[in-house]
């Protein structure tokens, strides 16, 4: 059947109204998304459960896991027994040297007192602003399920993210920039799965970006069409969603064409947005001296202009281009920490301050830690000097700043030896009920509806670890 000129204008513009319509509909969150229409647990237009500490968060994690004892958890008891086996039950045998004692001086920081290492000077001088959990502990010393239960509060490779549980929860407060992305200068451990979307919605898996190189379009590749501008691109693009739409009007509830829908056209707004916000050389010369030269310093610093350009999730993996586990210290523990803390401590240092020199602390949750801690003995025979420490998962320590949580303060303990946590212990699950609660959200209705029952990040477990919260 052929249509006549008069019809054709009249069925495309009222297409083309409609999807403008659509469009202004979601934004404002009265749409439902394709492929959420099981989903249990959606906060309508992304309104927090309550109000919210947080509304963003930065996690700065650690690949390979740092040594607790020689960074924010002092244990002085290991010098009087170095040498001695460790008792108990343990993981695996112990086959090294016995206890290790830490190298490192440790002494209070700030007006509250926060004991940290030498290592950590820079984050020293933030020690008011600090919550150093100390009491932390998971399922298994391996990489890849401690990767996982850290990323994705599962052992298995099944599961969606922390940032993409908080982008389906909360959506994106800038329609022009994606609401998780990932700053990955190498492929961790596990890898994407990291960061992956699993079963929920494909527009909430997170945006990679490799930060190896900072030119703007080495970061976001196809940033400028090749010969076509923006009002021509605009054009092509409406054509394709009108077409898609047709296309999706005989396929009803297919969430994968409706992520790609929504790619396109986060693609097409990023083009002038993300220009301006991925380049970190516009930045003034004593900020970008503030975060240092490496990789993880420059990832630092544009993550923190993402925050501040309304990005819900950002995590800065330590990874370099050739390693996927710095922090993984099986052989010369001291001299390794030595050099992974000059550069971590620098730039996360500098995150922190610049956070608060812009009023943005207050609302920002900073995240500090690795998948799981290190044995407070030695791995090998070695000498102490070169010796190396194992992985190590019933006692380690993070901490977390801004965004609600309590500043100057050491919650929890592990036993005299650092090998277990005694005292107000934390989970993996735990923590992520807490991230998640001071964001607004509360962990136990945030749910998704997949093959016929209601996940959700936390599972059955997690209790939010309320002595913290501000």
């Amino acid at each position: 059947m052929f249509l006549s000129r008069r019809d054709m204008l009249q069925k495309a513009g009222a297409g083309f109204g409609m999807l403008g319509l659509a469009g202004a509909l979601q934004t404002a969150g009265r749409l439902s998304v394709a492929g959420e229409a099981g989903s249990t647990g959606a906060l309508p237009g992304g309104v927090p459960h309550f109000p919210a500490k947080a509304k963003r968060v930065v996690f700065l994690f650690m690949n390979g896991a740092p040594s607790h004892v020689d960074t924010l958890d002092p244990k002085p008891v290991l010098k009087k027994y170095a040498g001695e086996q460790p008792s108990g039950q343990l993981y695996k045998p112990s086959k090294g040297a016995g206890y290790m004692p830490s190298p490192f001086h440790f002494r209070p920081h700030g007006e509250s007192g926060v004991v940290m290492s030498e290592l950590l000077p820079n984050l020293g001088r933030h020690a008011d602003e600090l919550c150093v959990l100390r009491s932390m502990h998971t399922n298994v010393p391996n990489h890849e399920p401690g990767l996982l239960m850290m990323n994705c509060g599962n052992l298995q490779p099944i599961r969606p993210s922390l940032g993409s549980w908080a982008a389906y929860g909360l959506g994106s407060e800038n329609q022009n920039l994606p609401s998780f992305v990932t700053l990955s200068p190498g492929l961790p451990v596990v890898g994407p799965q990291l960061w992956s979307n699993s079963f929920l919605p494909g527009e909430y898996q997170g945006t990679a970006i490799d930060t190896n190189d900072m030119a703007v379009d080495k970061l976001v590749a196809n940033l400028k069409h090749p010969s076509l501008s923006r009002s021509e691109q605009r054009k092509q693009l409406d054509v394709l969603l009108a077409l898609n739409r047709r296309h999706m009007e005989k396929r009803q509830n297919d969430p994968l064409l409706d992520s790609q829908i929504r790619a396109m056209e986060l693609a097409f707004d990023m083009q002038r947005e993300a220009s301006e916000v991925f380049d970190i050389s516009s930045e003034p010369e004593h900020v970008q001296a503030a975060y240092g030269e490496s990789v993880f310093g420059r990832s630092c610093l544009l993550a923190r202009r993402l925050l501040e350009n309304d990005v819900r999730f950002v995590q800065v993996y330590y990874v370099t281009k050739s390693g996927k586990q710095p922090w993984d210290t099986h052989s010369k523990n001291n001299e390794r920490h030595r050099e992974l803390c000059a550069d971590a401590d620098k730039a996360s240092a500098a995150l922190i301050g610049d956070l608060k020199e812009r009023g943005l602390l207050d609302d920002t949750l900073v995240v500090w830690g690795g998948e799981f801690g290190r044995t407070p003995y030695a791995q090998d025979k070695k000498n102490f000097d070169t010796a190396g420490r194992d992985h190590h998962h019933t006692g380690f320590s993070m901490f977390m700043a801004g965004g609600g949580v309590k500043g100057g303060m050491m919650y929890g303990a592990t036993d005299e030896f650092g090998m277990r946590a005694v005292e107000n212990r934390i989970h993996v699950h735990d923590l992520h009920a807490t991230i998640l609660h001071l964001m607004g959200i509360d962990h136990e209705r945030l749910t998704y509806r997949y093959s016929g029952r209601d996940f959700r990040l936390t599972d059955i477990h997690g209790n939010v670890v309320r002595d913290i919260l501000a």
